[in-house]
């Protein structure tokens, strides 16, 4: 396989015109939903795309739509595509909620809370793998009802577990079939957002992920509270997924725009269609440099994320002698710093990046343009931390180590937003795949900080020094991943 480029919007492509006897050959017939749909020819190896551009290779098809086309996604109503861009978005905050509620189980179960998290965590380590590629191969929607069909027979079972290790178990089955949307509600809203749009709707959609473990342990700590069984909160969650399943089936039509070749897919085996699909998220990754380095640092990003649910716990829990329930509400100022940050982005960024629209029309914005809010947010998130740690006191009013979620929400928003557009702009065709990738390596960090966060604090005897400890490695990467001493 050649190493995989960031791909270019078809419709800037130049192809010369042919004969009139090429052209009637070089037409096919595609089976879509559209009766206009076509392909054509691309240019062979060595054609140039656009004059004074060097020779590149293209795909053997290029699938279009005519100008106006209804069964194209980004034709569709406003209204339509803003209700899919809300409902991708609480797909994600589903998966993330379930992700950190049982951590305030911990005094009605025998059980580390933690590693009921990290557990559902890792299953996004495996999930994303199979449910980008295969929604680039079979469709968007296809693969999320399967995947939330699953999800939620396993939160069902959750619910009812016997023991211990059943309990842990489905967790993890859980997490992995709850990953779906992590890698495919982004690539859909890719789907039916131009360019001019796009931003904002990522904006909005990327509230999603911090809202969720915000609020998951808000719910859990006062079911906790109530004196309720733990067994209720996998009966919400049951609930909660069994909802969004139905909204699913019933309001979420086909997305994805096909432009696998059909007589190509048709040739292959079922052995290599399984390897095709899920080893393209890695060969995309190993083979883009750019997407290496911003998966590392996003996966840094996240791992500290989940830092906090083991630092909130010994901030407010142990050294302000705070409920369960009031310490969950703790969480909640790095959702809002998430909104504020959305907010911002709506008024001040991407105003400027429609300017950028019209100066590089009728060629796309580079991707690079996307960067912008990284560079500010790196330094928000570094600052936040350090502000954490320094008023993390028992003797320090507890207002002060609450406000610096803000501005974590807010950095952490910023950087995931900017990042996550740059990834789909870059890879427009193959943007659940490089997502794909992405979250599996994020997903990775995000499970094993907890765990090993869990072992490494409790050899620290001050409630001071341990939650300085996440600021400390907060300062060992920097936005562009180099090291940092």
């Amino acid at each position: 396989m050649h190493g995989v480029r960031p791909w270019r919007s078809t419709r800037h492509l130049h192809i010369p015109p042919a004969s009139p006897a090429s052209s009637m050959q070089d037409l096919t017939t595609v089976p879509t939903s559209s009766t206009v749909a076509t392909t054509r020819d691309a240019p062979i190896r060595g054609q140039k795309a656009l004059p004074g551009e060097p020779e590149k290779d293209t795909d053997p098809f290029l699938v279009s739509f005519s100008e106006g086309d209804p069964d194209n996604p980004k034709n569709w109503s406003s209204a339509k595509r803003w209700y899919l861009t809300a409902i991708a978005g609480l797909l994600v905050l589903n998966a993330t909620f379930a992700s950190s509620a049982p951590s305030a189980l911990v005094p009605t179960l025998m059980l580390d809370g933690n590693l009921m998290v990290s557990l559902f965590v890792a299953g996004y380590c495996v999930g994303p793998l199979v449910w980008g590629p295969l929604s680039e191969q079979y469709g968007r929607r296809p693969v999320f009802i399967l995947t939330f069909f699953v999800y939620m027979c396993f939160q069902l079972a959750c619910a009812l577990s016997k023991n211990t290790a059943s309990l842990l178990i489905f967790r993890f089955i859980g997490g992995t079939f709850a990953s779906c949307p992590l890698a495919n509600s982004g690539a859909l809203i890719g789907d039916i957002w131009d360019a001019k749009r796009l931003g904002i709707a990522t904006a909005i959609f990327a509230v999603a992920p911090f809202a969720g473990p915000g609020t998951g342990p808000v719910v859990a700590g006062y079911l906790v509270q109530s004196g309720v069984s733990w067994r209720w909160l996998f009966w919400i969650l049951t609930a909660f997924a069994g909802v969004c399943l139905v909204l699913i089936v019933l309001t979420v039509p086909e997305t994805f725009q096909p432009v696998i070749l059909v007589r190509k897919a048709r040739k292959f085996s079922f052995t290599q269609r399984m390897e095709h699909i899920v080893a393209r998220p890695f060969k995309i990754l190993f083979h883009e440099p750019m997407l290496i380095a911003i998966t590392s640092y996003m996966s840094f990003v996240y791992g500290c994320i989940y830092l906090l649910f083991e630092a909130y716990p010994i901030v407010f829990t142990e050294g302000h002698h705070m409920g369960v329930g009031p310490s969950g509400l703790m969480f909640l100022p790095l959702p809002v710093g998430g909104i504020i940050a959305t907010l911002l982005y709506i008024a001040f960024f991407n105003p400027r990046y429609e300017r950028k629209i019209k100066e590089f029309a009728p060629r796309p914005v580079p991707p690079e343009y996307r960067l912008e809010m990284a560079m500010v947010a790196g330094p928000f998130f570094a600052i936040a931390f350090f502000w954490f740690a320094w008023t993390s006191f028992p003797s320090v009013s507890i207002w002060a180590p609450l406000a610096s979620g803000l501005l974590l929400g807010c950095g952490v928003c910023w950087i995931f937003l900017s990042l996550l557009n740059y990834i789909i702009d870059a890879y427009i065709v193959v943007a659940a795949s490089a997502l794909a990738s992405n979250t599996v390596i994020r997903s990775t960090f995000g499970a094993a900080f907890p765990v090993r966060t869990t072992t490494l604090l409790a050899n620290v005897p001050s409630i001071h020094l341990r939650s300085y400890l996440p600021t400390r490695c907060t300062t060992s990467l920097e936005p562009n991943g180099r090291p940092r001493c």
